[in-house]
């Protein structure tokens, strides 16, 4: 019955089905595209720039490849950062918020001292200075600085949103029976504030993915595998910009890029009607 409820609930809302779809198919195509479409890294002198067709279904890029098995095999790297750099932040901005605001004290204290001066910290400058000292090589690393540097607002939120919720009568109620902050937090307050961690979640991915594909797009990564922000830099570099034959080729991982991020968004009208029940009618 409850399996029922989600996806009456999903279905509930027809853009966030739709987004639900895509973002599952999007997804797919990354992971599994790999192994059924073979990736064209030859030259073919006489293809540079060709429009789409039904040989190319993106056109080819200056080196006259197929742009369409670049954008599938580009993509994996943009969603793992973006989903572990936002697990990140979004998981020490929760745990981090709620206990500064059921504790308080010196603990309130010292977290929102550290959140204001990482705050105070411009995130894309200091990633750039970083690369300089460190080699972004690694996909994770890239994605643990990110979601490091990245907490501080959502934590202010969640502690603000857990400061009002403590005052509810089940709150009072579990914390006179004396169950523990552990399962304050696990049982009482994370289900509440699931749709907005949701929704943060979301906006943290997207941000990742403006700074990953901003470092690679300035050189300040390195510009070796496929990637979509690789992608970018090459064509920027390579003058595509100037050419009006390349505009599938430039247009193309800008379009990945802007295509996942309103499929994420879409999903999340779905899923907030399941996290947050005053969002439902005639259920």
């Amino acid at each position: 019955m409850q399996i029922l409820n989600i996806l009456k609930l999903l279905t509930r809302n027809k853009v966030g089905l739709v987004g639900l779809i895509g973002l599952t198919l999007f997804v797919l195509l990354v992971l599994l595209g790999p192994l059924f479409i073979p990736l064209d890294d030859e030259a073919h002198v006489t293809q540079i720039y060709q429009p789409p067709s039904a040989q190319h279904w993106l056109g080819t890029d200056r080196q006259g490849r197929d742009t369409w098995s670049h954008i599938v095999y580009g993509g994996k790297d943009i969603l793992y950062i973006a989903l572990v750099a936002g697990a990140i932040s979004t998981s020490i901005a929760v745990v981090g918020g709620a206990l500064a605001a059921l504790i308080g004290g010196v603990l309130d204290t010292v977290i929102m001292t550290l959140s204001d001066i990482v705050l105070t910290v411009p995130r894309f400058p200091i990633l750039a200075v970083l690369a300089a000292v460190v080699r972004f090589d690694n996909p994770l690393l890239l994605a643990v600085l990110i979601g490091v540097l990245a907490w501080p607002p959502l934590l202010r939120a969640i502690r603000a949103q857990v400061l009002s919720l403590r005052e509810r009568d089940y709150i009072e109620a579990a914390r006179a029976l004396d169950l523990g902050t552990r399962h304050i937090i696990a049982r009482e307050i994370l289900p509440n504030l699931m749709s907005y961690i949701l929704i943060s979640l979301i906006f943290a991915m997207t941000a990742a993915i403006y700074e990953q594909v901003g470092l690679i797009f300035l050189g300040l990564a390195p510009l070796s595998g496929q990637n979509w922000g690789v992608m970018i830099n090459y064509a920027y570099g390579a003058g595509a910009i100037w050419q009006k034959d390349s505009i599938y080729y430039i247009m193309s991982p800008v379009l990945a890029i802007a295509l996942f991020q309103l499929l994420l968004v879409s999903t999340a009208r779905s899923l907030e009607e399941i996290f947050n029940p005053r969002l439902r009618t005639g259920i």
